[in-house]
């Protein structure tokens, strides 16, 4: 059977699309293809991406990026370039696993499961995971540089110690010192400049600075956001918890979720002779109700949340919904069409397989909804998250440093201001990221997109990130960054003339400045090293520490550097939302990595939507709701609870959230 071409580019053509299934919207395709439609033509037509503006695709930056394998057209999309010149985005190849296992596991001692011959395809041992959850998809296993990643280091631009890197501690603690020490020696005698492998020149002359020394403050950017940052909306479009929640999760997705679940579960049953008992989009608003329910009110199993002890039981979910359907729901949740899987599935080992088509729908509204109803401050950073699954699948990474379990890695870019999560995207695997640039400069540049964004934009990262290429392409882009970083990172100066010593006192600084780049290095408990592409070296700030003097332990005030206290302030907004399902999936544990993804996106609208209506409610100069008073309003709304009963928690209780 020959594979389908492009209709212009023929044996040239990539990110194929057939014609959409919409009338009106496939007959202005056909208007481009043949500018006057014939009355017979082929029913399998396609178009490549090079007939589309960037502005037609979901995902172009991530495709562009690297962390996508084939480019997702937007609803409505239509062709309008038919010019050869028109520059194309890249095409990856790739990378097809010799050995591929069901998940890459942090631990040696954790026993792999059963796979089948096919190393595409994973089957459970539980009955639970259905036919049309093999999709399961298995993953490569690059031992070095996925150790090195999920370790919170890059592997392209996190080098050991080498010959033109020289680390203190090396002369005590490793046994190689001698030899090290040896190369060190022959490459400082050849003297002249030396050049890192980004492009970076440091002179054997140049010296690390105290902060005695002055230092010149760089021109900062004009801060030109393209839209006014905060809430995009209308004052008086929202008054309710529940509309500022359909804002981010639209009413019409309820409905959607509630006919995918249908389909499948309908499928489902009938594999086992049952009857599917068909659920309406009310349904499904009172059992998204519930599980945020479940985030407030804690319990110790789900089943207790229905239990009818006479001095031990909760009336709320039992008026909502039974045990029964409940649980049902939560065993057949699905977020997409069962024949697109079905279809999906036959594409495995092909560049036309969406590893994360179960989750497309609504992974799509949420991220575009995110960035329309508001407009990040002038700070910025991403933030890495994790979902922790049950089931296993071959997106499965795991923080060491952070939890032993393993999960789903989100990349998220979040506003410092009010921590609003304004775009994100769910990693799908090395296999597919570029590797040109490191896995860490490639999320970035993702995820900050100035065209959308506008210019003057501070980004915070922490170390994972942070690199001198980076942060040198984004002032390219009018992109102020910060933020610390490894002494061993590709481009980190070189130079140990006046460096900070590792016996020096608390409160202790140096600093050394390289084009646009300022390298601080400064002594907490701990060494602190950071990177700016915006701050001055040394403001005359302090903080106060406790330090040893005489045997006894005394507060004083110490030196410290401007970007270390900018750092410190603008990332301490960012951890203090909660996540509200997480509770519910630690007790429910759903065995489907897709449905686990559903309560995440949950947790990023309920907490979007309350940040709006807190701003939006003082931008009116009242008083707004805490988060315990928004999610009880939400919980409320969701399920119509009768006006009276609803009164018992008015819209302006201020009780902490």
């Amino acid at each position: 059977m020959p594979s389908k071409r492009c209709y212009f580019h023929r044996g040239r053509a990539f990110s194929l699309f057939g014609l959409p299934r919409n009338r009106e919207q496939r007959e202005r395709w056909l208007q481009f293809i043949f500018n006057c439609v014939p009355e017979s033509y082929k029913k399998d037509l396609s178009l490549c991406a090079r007939h589309f503006t960037k502005n037609c695709f979901q995902n172009y930056s991530q495709f562009t990026a690297g962390f996508g394998l084939k480019l997702l057209l937007k609803e409505g999309a239509v062709p309008t370039i038919k010019d050869d010149c028109e520059p194309q985005p890249r095409k990856l190849v790739p990378v097809v696993p010799a050995v591929a296992v069901e998940g890459f596991h942090a631990s040696a001692s954790v026993p792999k499961k059963n796979t089948t011959n096919n190393a595409d395809c994973i089957v459970g041992s539980d009955e639970e995971l259905d036919f049309c959850d093999q999709d399961s998809v298995a993953s490569s296993v690059d031992s070095s540089a996925e150790d090195m990643f999920i370790d919170d280091m890059d592997p392209i631009l996190d080098r050991r110690p080498s010959s033109d890197l020289y680390l203190p501690e090396e002369d005590y603690d490793s046994k190689d010192a001698p030899q090290h020490r040896k190369r060190l020696c022959l490459s400082s005698a050849e003297g002249g400049d030396r050049k890192s492998e980004n492009g970076f020149y440091w002179t054997e002359t140049e010296k690390w600075q105290s902060s005695d020394e002055a230092d010149v403050e760089p021109p900062l950017l004009v801060f030109t956001p393209n839209q006014n940052p905060g809430p995009q909306i209308l004052p008086n479009r929202c008054s309710s918890a529940l509309q500022f929640f359909q804002l981010l999760f639209p009413k019409s997705m309820f409905q959607t979720i509630a006919g995918y679940t249908n389909s499948y579960a309908a499928k489902y049953e009938e594999r086992k002779g049952k009857l599917w008992n068909f659920i309406s989009q009310s349904d499904m608003k009172s059992y998204v109700a519930l599980v945020i329910y479940m985030g407030m009110f804690r319990c110790s199993s789900l089943s207790d949340y229905w239990s009818e002890s006479q001095h031990f039981s909760l009336s709320f979910p039992a008026k909502i919904m039974s045990y029964r359907k409940f649980l049902s729901i939560s065993k057949v949740l699905h977020l997409s069409e069962s024949r697109e899987d079905e279809k999906n599935i036959l594409k495995k080992g092909t560049a036309g397989y969406e590893r994360l088509g179960k989750i497309q729908p609504l992974y799509q509204v949420i991220r575009e909804s995110c960035k329309s109803y508001f407009h990040p401050f002038q700070n910025i950073t991403i933030v890495e998250r994790m979902v922790k699954p049950q089931a296993g699948t071959g997106l499965k990474q795991s923080l060491k440093s952070r939890s032993p379990n393993m999960g789903f890695k989100l990349f998220a870019l979040t506003d410092c201001t009010c921590g609003y999560t304004w775009d994100f995207f769910v990693y799908e695997g090395k296999s597919c990221a570029s590797r040109s640039e490191g896995l860490s400069y490639e999320t970035v540049m993702a995820l900050v997109d100035e065209n959308m964004l506008g210019s003057g934009y501070k980004l915070f990262v922490d170390k994972f990130y942070t690199s001198p290429t980076l942060f040198t392409d984004l002032l390219d882009k009018k992109v102020l960054a910060c933020g610390p970083v490894w002494p061993n990172r590709t481009g980190y100066p070189k130079s140990a003339k006046n460096k900070l010593l590792s016996n020096a006192p608390r409160g202790t600084m140096r600093w050394i400045r390289q084009d646009k780049l300022l390298f601080v290095e400064w002594k907490d408990s701990k060494e602190v090293q950071m990177c700016s592409s915006f701050h001055k070296a040394y403001e005359g700030d302090t903080v106060q520490r406790k330090v040893r003097r005489d045997a006894h332990r005394t507060l004083e005030e110490i030196p410290v550097p401007a970007v270390v206290l900018d750092y410190s302030k603008n990332m301490e907004a960012v951890d203090s939302s909660d996540c509200i399902t997480e509770h519910f999936r630690a007790i429910h544990k759903p065995k489907k990595w897709y449905q686990c993804m559903f309560y995440h996106f949950l947790d990023i609208a309920v907490e979007n939507a309350f940040i709006m209506q807190e701003l939006v409610t003082k931008g009116n100069g009242k008083k707004p709701l805490t988060r315990k008073a928004f999610l009880q309003a939400l919980i409320l709304e969701l399920t119509d609870i009768d006006s009276l009963d609803s009164a018992a928690v008015p819209l302006t209780l201020s009780s902490s959230g």
